[in-house]
């Protein structure tokens, strides 16, 4: 059987295209991952989606997303993608256990924060502990965080945090920053930022939220205990695309390159949401690509089906 649609991904990019090609009568094949639902399960209350004035929870939303595009005929397998082959019709796309078949293909599988590593950071994120600023600052409001990395996004969010909360503690392992000029020139003018220096957070600590954190000198060795309220990790973005090397055209950070938008140079598969979008990497945008992917999937779909008449 070779389906309408394959959409591998199931975050709001990939839910909001599977909700429009569904409602196309196209049926979509959504291959979710076994992690399935992308970064909004990593947080708690999403205040800044449309249509919920009193927030609703990521979980929730996902399920919603889910639920709407069930109704109009989606269908959703919980497996991760092996690899894909793009260099014939129609596209293949391998599982673990299946090899599926597609006249065309939406990506929608996102990108990852990168995180610290250490054993006690999963344990407090979402309960203190986030890689979202814009997401996460208003839960901050006149307490005292810390934020982890050293480039633009690291400065960026700095700045964003201190609309709110009473103090933000930059933390870097190195002595100067990698950002722009003018991002560390404005961090270190704004009295609400201070900077350590040659510095990493080893441990995070607190009783089901974080109230303190470890940090330590990389040149003494020495630790020190720090109270904050809140723990941001700023130092980058994976996207999920590790599958597609050799395939489809990246950059050198690994986001897929795309011709307005939503295209690739292989006619008939598109992309949405994160794994493409380095700037903006918001449920809102990510939902609004993946309508746009969807809908380029219909007017390709329309035109086989054109073609295939004459």
């Amino acid at each position: 059987m070779v389906e309408n649609v394959i959409i591998i991904g199931s975050g709001p990019a990939g839910l909001s295209a599977a909700l429009y090609t569904a409602r196309e009568d196209f049926k979509p094949l959504v291959i979710t991952g076994v992690e399935a639902g992308g970064q909004l399960l990593l947080t708690t209350v999403v205040e800044n989606f449309p249509a919920f004035p009193d927030g609703v929870y990521g979980s929730e939303l996902i399920d919603l997303m889910r639920k709407q595009a069930e109704k109009f005929g989606a269908r959703f397998i919980g497996e991760n993608v092996d690899s894909v082959d793009f260099s014939s019709r129609p596209f293949k796309v391998k599982t673990s256990s299946q090899e599926y078949e597609a006249n065309s293909v939406i990506i929608a599988t996102g990108a990852s924060a990168k995180w610290l590593g250490i054993p006690s950071e999963k344990n407090f994120i979402g309960k203190g502990v986030s890689s979202c600023a814009t997401c996460d600052a208003p839960f901050f409001k006149k307490k005292d965080v810390a934020i982890v990395g050293g480039g633009d996004t690291a400065m960026e969010d700095s700045i964003f945090l201190t609309k709110f909360v009473n103090s933000v503690t930059i933390i870097h392992r190195r002595d100067s920053f990698r950002a722009s000029k003018i991002m560390q020139e404005r961090v270190k003018s704004n009295p609400k930022i201070k900077i350590i220096w040659n510095s990493t957070v080893e441990e995070i600590k607190g009783s089901g939220k974080v109230e303190s954190i470890m940090i330590k000198d990389v040149n003494t060795g020495k630790e020190t205990e720090m109270k904050v309220d809140g723990l941001f990790v700023a130092i980058g973005y994976k996207p999920n695309t590790d599958f597609l090397r050799g395939v489809l055209e990246l950059d050198q950070a690994g986001y897929i390159v795309t011709q307005d938008e939503v295209k690739t140079k292989i006619e008939g598969v598109y992309v949405a949401g994160d794994v493409a979008d380095h700037v903006y990497r918001q449920a809102i945008t990510a939902a609004a690509s993946g309508t746009k992917a969807a809908l380029e999937v219909r007017a390709y779909l329309q035109n086989i089906a054109y073609s295939g008449s004459k």
